[in-house]
């Protein structure tokens, strides 16, 4: 899960890549890059916050009307600079290019590519199989002199990558002396949003970016979301063209909802705010039915993700919602921190009981989801010595047992432990009195409930195994498991 930006604009649009990256920060805190363009790139990246990375004098160096900015969140490879998007080839023309999204056949494609064309690519950087196909298609148009008017040769190249490419990708890219030009895939599983804005000309702004939280601040309305299978041209001179190439069953990733996106945020017609609030009052439900006697003092979330759905719950049952866990904002968030100990190192950073709200009472602590179980262990016992008399944990998303193969750090089933326990098991591992999770129907329910969003049905592999892109067996699965721990290992 990373987080992606592009800005065609009448003026120079590195402050304002900038200021987006800064509202995508949540999406990745490992590394962060920007590349605009004037004739030529212009590049800056580095390891760390979006703040830290970028200062005034890299910033006045970034010239140009188009660029691109990532954000991002390593679910495979190494920690440093050169694995920081975007990337650029300078064959042909010069493309840029971002993207948020995994690739399940990134090893055999990667293989392809050096074989036949001797590209030898970067394994960490999954981007770069989708920048050398969509590339080399293009320039195997331009080499037999094709006239076919550019906007058709970036189709017929998109639409190579849509045959050959398997898994989840939302893509910007900038291509010099042509313009801009942005697609996701078929199913639509990772989210891209566009907003416009007239400037003073009276010619329009484009902005594309994972999330749209910043179009307001930045003077942008909010258009559409890209469809999925859909690209989009945009000229140097403001020619907007768009065309949906190839259309599957419209999936997008459930756990954006759950977890990953700003609660501001409207992904694909759906209020992220309101879905969690309606995963509160089905947990209240769920509640009801199978503890109609058992009746908490206060209920608390574990901050910030679940903060919507515990204040709904607390409203369903008429229970006092109280923040009894104080969250330092300046501890990144510890799902995306690279590696075990980070995270349970930082979880006592990150939160703060409050003894006055929990000292004698019987708490219900909300969490968004379950994964490897650290952070909930660690979290009951915090409340545990904070004083409470019982702890009951509720988990606003079903079991996590299977892993992720599109773009969110839920990397082997050994790491799972809905995948190894029981929920019996899990809730003497984290010490709860009592446990629930969420119903996947409710939370789907949740989810598509309300909006003009035509989601057939949100992807939810990592919850009921059912892999929508990439043909994942059993087998499969087993060498993608094993491949990310080598990954790991030799880091």
């Amino acid at each position: 899960m990373c987080g992606v930006v592009g800005i065609i604009s009448q003026n120079p649009v590195a402050s304002e890549i900038y200021d987006s990256l800064i509202y995508l920060q949540h999406r990745g805190q490992d590394a962060a890059g920007i590349v605009t363009c004037s004739n030529q790139f212009h590049t800056k990246k580095g390891v760390g916050y979006v703040r830290d990375i970028f200062d005034e004098i890299n910033m006045s160096r970034l010239n140009g009307n188009i660029g691109i900015g990532h954000t991002r969140y390593p679910t495979s490879g190494s920690y440093n600079k050169e694995d920081a998007q975007p990337i650029w080839t300078g064959v042909p023309y010069g493309i840029a290019m971002a993207h948020n999204g995994n690739l399940v056949n990134k090893k055999e494609l990667t293989k392809e590519l050096y074989q036949k064309g001797g590209r030898f690519l970067n394994p960490s950087i999954e981007i770069e199989v989708i920048l050398h196909l969509f590339a080399g298609k293009l320039e195997e148009l331009r080499s037999k002199n094709n006239s076919t008017n550019f906007f058709n040769q970036i189709c017929q190249s998109v639409n190579e990558v849509f045959e050959r490419v398997e898994g989840a990708y939302s893509v910007i890219s900038m291509i010099i002396s042509k313009g801009m030009v942005v697609f996701r895939d078929p199913h639509g599983i990772r989210p891209l949003t566009k907003g416009v804005r007239t400037a003073e000309n009276g010619k329009k702004d484009y902005i594309f970016a994972s999330e749209p939280a910043v179009f307001y601040a930045l003077g942008y309305k909010i258009e559409k979301d890209v469809a999925p299978g859909e690209v989009i041209y945009i000229s140097e001179d403001g020619n907007y063209q768009s065309k949906i190439l190839k259309s599957k069953k419209f999936k997008p990733c459930i756990f954006e909802y759950v977890y990953f996106a700003r609660p501001d945020a409207t992904l694909d017609d759906v209020s992220v705010y309101r879905s969690r609030l309606r995963m509160g009052k089905s947990l209240a439900k769920l509640w009801k039915d199978r503890y109609p006697d058992l009746i908490p003092d206060i209920i608390i979330p574990a901050p910030a993700t679940s903060n919507s759905a515990a204040s709904a719950m607390a409203n369903e049952l008429g229970v006092r919602y109280s923040e009894g866990l104080y969250k330092n904002p300046f501890i990144g968030r510890t799902f995306i921190m690279p590696g075990q100990k980070s995270r349970k190192k930082s979880i006592r950073y990150k939160l703060v009981p409050i003894s006055y709200e929990i000292k004698n009472k019987i708490v219900m602590i909300i969490d968004d989801s379950i994964v490897r179980g650290n952070t909930s262990k660690e979290i009951v016992k915090m409340v545990r010595d904070f004083g409470a008399k019982k702890v009951y944990l509720v988990s606003a998303c079903p079991p996590i047992n299977h892993p992720c193969f599109y773009g969110v750090d839920i990397p082997t089933r050994s790491e799972l432990i809905a995948s190894n326990k029981t929920v019996e098991e899990i809730r003497k591992y984290i010490n709860a009195d009592l446990l629930i999770f969420q119903e996947l129907d409710d939370l789907i329910d949740s989810v598509t409930r309300r909006g003009n969003h035509n989601i057939e049905k949100p992807c939810s592999a990592c919850m009921d195994g059912n892999y929508i892109a990439g043909n994942i067996n059993q087998q499969r699965m087993l060498e993608l498991e094993q491949s990310r721990n080598h990954e790991r290992a030799i880091l």
